[in-house]
Parts: C-alpha cells; structure tokens; sequence
C-alpha cells in the first residue's frame, strides 16, 4: 500500500513538473523544473528497488545533462534571452493539438492492435528481480534489445545542441 501511496506522490511530481516546464515562460525556470522531473523518475527506480538505475538517473541525468543545458543557458547573452517570450497563436495552438491528437491515435491502434490487454494478466504478475548483470548488459550492449547505440546518438545530439548555442552566443556578442 505504502508503494503506491509512494508512486502516485512520485506521478504528481513528474506530471505536474514536466507541464510547469513546459508551459513556463523563464528558461531557467524551465531547467529546474526538468530537474525535479529527473529526480522523480530517479524515485521510481528506487520504488521498483533498481537502486543502479536511480544512482545513475540521479548522476547523469539529473546532474549532468542539467547543469549542461544550464551552463548552455547562462552563456547565452541577455540581449538574446530577453525576446524569447513568446505569445502562443491560436493557429499554433490548433496545430499543436493536432498533431498531440494524431500521436494519441497512432498509440491507440498499436495498443489495440497488438492485443496487449488480453495478454497481459493482471493477477498473475508476480515480483520477478532482473539481476544486475542483466541490465548492466542491455544498457551497454550492442546487440538487438540492447541501448548503447540510442545512448551515444542522444549524447552526440545533445553535445551538438550546445556546440549550437555557443556559436549563437558567440555570433549574439561580436555585434
């Protein structure tokens, strides 16, 4: 009981984080909530007892990759920073809902069409622990099933995205 009390604590906390973060208008604002979001799924990792997963969601992601888009931020120049509030448009707004109605659809139908309501019984799910070694070897590996490949795309990804903003930054303070 105590686990779900615990987990629904946890969902709020992400939920309501991750739409603070993105309905925001202060950037760094917007950082720190991505910050709280990232030690809340933390949490769910330390609820689900994969304590190596939490350690690293906390030190990598919460750690690293925010004080990353934070350092980003703050070596943007004021003069940028300051025009970027944005008004939304009601045309942005509709497309917007469009598109988030469109995902919602394409999920339903794999959802639906893979019949994964009736494979899945409830009642008979059991608490299975995954050794270690196991996952240690999905996140590293390369084989199929295994996530090192999608892990070094994102880091490229996100080291390109801040090789960008410098340049901006930098282009923003010759003039």
């Amino acid at each position: 009981m105590a686990n779900i009390i615990v987990f629904c604590i946890l969902a709020v906390v992400i939920l309501g984080s991750a739409v603070l973060s993105v309905v925001t208008k202060r950037i760094m604002r917007a950082a720190t909530f991505l910050l709280f979001v990232l030690f809340g799924i933390a949490g769910l990792y330390f609820l689900m007892d994969y304590t190596y997963l939490g350690a690293a969601q906390i030190s990598i992601y919460a750690g690293g990759i925010t004080i990353l888009y934070i350092f980003a931020i703050s070596m943007m120049s004021k003069r940028s920073l300051q025009g970027l509030v944005e008004r939304l448009k009601g045309i942005r707004v509709v497309q917007g809902a469009l598109v988030a109605l469109a995902g919602l659809a394409v999920v339903a139908f794999v959802y639906v069409k893979t019949e994964f309501l009736s494979s899945v019984k409830l009642d008979t799910i059991t608490h299975v622990e995954v050794p270690m070694k196991q996952i240690g070897a999905a996140l590293v590996g390369s084989d199929k099933y295994q996530y090192v490949l999608p892990f070094e795309l994102i880091s490229v990804f996100l080291l390109a995205c801040i090789i960008g903003g410098v340049m901006i930054a930098r282009k923003e303070d010759k003039k």
